[in-house]
């Protein structure tokens, strides 16, 4: 379960920029906080409102102490309603729950992520320039490169595009 926080503010925007947290978790994130903070507003709201009732001061200004006697029964006899919050709290407990197993995913998304980056920067850095490349180079790379030209060699479909337009067609049939 969640611990109360001590007095130390915290700077969510850079949490959530920093995590790089999908847009689902941080709308869930945004709405328990604005739920968190209405419900802290309540609590102190009610817990500094009087809890209770001067009956002899209502007996001293109305007129008809049958009304003061029925309240004061009533607020005797009054037994508050206990709640059953276990629900409540296993709802809590699945939510968090489920937010820690998003955030986990969430992780290691960005780290498979950060890896695949650094491997493509690293190949990036390590390429050779364009015209230091040679076919061997090419064919090494792609070997279905090599296979194609050698079927379309063999099968004496091997056409260099604009040679006939430069050259004209040399075929004798």
């Amino acid at each position: 379960m969640a611990s109360k926080a001590g007095g130390v503010a915290v700077d969510f925007a850079r949490i959530y920029k920093s995590l790089g947290l999908g847009k689902e978790t941080i709308a869930a994130l945004q709405a328990f906080r604005k739920r968190n903070t209405e419900a802290k507003r309540l609590a102190s709201h009610y817990a500094s409102q009087p809890t209770t009732v001067d009956l002899e001061h209502y007996r001293s200004v109305l007129k008809n102490k049958a009304v003061v006697d029925e309240a004061e029964k009533v607020l005797k006899e009054f037994k508050p309603v206990t709640y059953d919050v276990n629900s409540h709290l296993k709802a809590i407990e699945t939510f968090e729950t489920k937010a820690v197993e998003k955030a986990k995913e969430t992780e290691q998304a960005v780290d498979r992520e950060l890896k695949e980056l650094r491997a493509t920067l690293a190949n990036i850095e390590e390429a050779r320039p364009f015209d230091q490349l040679t076919v061997e180079d090419v064919g090494n790379a792609h070997p279905r490169i090599i296979e194609a030209v050698a079927t379309m060699v063999s099968k004496g479909k091997w056409t260099v595009p604009g040679y006939k337009e430069k050259f004209g067609d040399l075929n004798v049939l």
